[in-house]
């Protein structure tokens, strides 16, 4: 089928929405966006001209090209305009109960061929899907934000999923230039499953003085610094947070540990959860682990080399040890595990291959020491990760 003949809609003109509406009209597609704010539309409309334009400018874009995109783009403000959709994705607030009403809707007005999609970063498909008579076409296609710019989308059938819809979307997000990864319906998919402990092990060791280290020292700034430069991430955790959003961040930490029943290994951060509370939720509000207003004084790392390691083995070992039990737990193949978080979150290595490098063995070395430490189930192994370290 070309991509001129399928139809998108999108639920949501927010950030998500209009971006994946960006990315479907620029790979040949009509799209309608709807959103119940007039307002909404319009700014994600002026938006949208900005950034074609600016395109343009970058010579990334031609005239005619930009014009194409956004003349592919049909503003709505009433679900009905949706009804000749082929796809319709819904983008809009991290609310079950709120995006449950709209499927429920969105069923009694598209046509029965219609595949019906959440773009959730956390919440379960297949209660999306309860709202639903017909639960054989919905699922979760999960982008990234900014929809335009990220590569990776995970693609979640839920256990009501009909499988024979899964590989044509799969090859339609290619088409789309993105690169797709199946993941079960299981809380955070991949990436924000695994990612959990690059903020929840480093808030930890920021409020607890980690090893009788003097208070004070192992602050954000020397916890990011650590992250960078001996690790090798692009941007620290703390500044990363800032980036995202606190309130973004603890929320997503928050929906996956109630999902996961309190699992310990989720246990969102009492700092994150207060600096969210004040409104100190990132660049965003000039605010957050770091001061963003103007000439504010930063604080500078310490940049002592030995602590930065210890820092460094027990963020990576709990990243590792998360990415082996996803492994274990048939979460997603190995290769797409590696995917997601290497064009995900832009992690410099996949950490299946750097738990190799390392070695299983000291991977759990590490894991146990910590538990031996803290006693605590949030620093159990993963089964394979020890079946693993016995081979290495």
């Amino acid at each position: 089928m070309a991509s001129e003949s399928i139809k998108i809609g999108i639920v949501g003109a927010g950030a998500m929405g209009a971006g994946i509406a960006q990315v479907a009209a620029t790979a040949g597609h009509l799209v309608n966006v709807f959103d119940t704010s007039k307002e909404a539309l319009a700014i994600a409309r002026k938006s949208l001209k900005k950034l074609l334009s600016r395109l343009v400018e970058k010579k990334r874009l031609t005239d005619s090209e930009s014009g194409h995109i956004f003349d592919r783009i049909v503003w709505v403000s009433t679900l009905k305009d949706l009804a000749g959709s082929n796809l319709v994705i819904e983008a809009i607030i991290e609310n079950l109960e709120i995006k449950k009403k709209v499927f429920s809707e969105l069923e009694s007005l598209v046509n029965k061929d219609c595949i019906l999609a959440s773009n959730t970063s956390s919440l379960s498909i297949a209660a999306i899907s309860s709202a639903c008579s017909n639960k054989s076409r919905v699922m979760g296609i999960h982008f990234f934000n900014p929809a335009p710019l990220m590569p990776l989308v995970e693609i979640i059938p839920a256990i009501g999923t009909d499988n024979k819809l899964v590989d044509p979307i799969v090859e339609l997000m290619k088409k789309w230039g993105k690169t797709p990864v199946r993941v079960k319906d299981t809380p955070g998919f991949i990436v924000n499953r695994i990612a959990r402990p690059f903020y929840g092990e480093a808030l930890r060791i920021y409020e607890e003085g980690w090893e009788g280290i003097e208070e004070g020292v192992v602050g954000f700034a020397t916890i990011d610094w650590a992250m960078r430069e001996i690790a090798g991430f692009k941007m620290g955790p703390f500044e990363l947070m800032d980036y995202i959003g606190n309130d973004v961040n603890f929320a997503v930490t928050e929906s996956v540990f109630t999902a996961f029943f309190y699992d310990p290994r989720y246990r969102p951060s009492i700092t994150q959860k207060r600096y969210s509370e004040s409104g100190w939720l990132g660049r965003k509000s000039l605010r957050g682990y770091y001061d963003y207003s103007e000439n504010a004084d930063q604080s500078n790392p310490v940049k002592d080399e030995k602590m930065g390691i210890k820092i460094v083995n027990r963020i990576l070992s709990m990243l590792i040890n998360e990415a082996v039990d996803a492994v274990y737990l048939r979460i997603a193949s190995i290769d797409d595990i590696e995917l997601a978080m290497t064009q995900g979150v832009n992690y410099p290595k996949g950490l299946l291959a750097w738990g190799k490098e390392l070695g299983y063995d000291k991977v759990l070395e590490q894991i146990n020491y910590l538990h031996r430490i803290y006693n605590e189930d949030r620093y159990r192994p993963s089964p394979l990760l020890v079946k693993w370290a016995k081979e290495s």
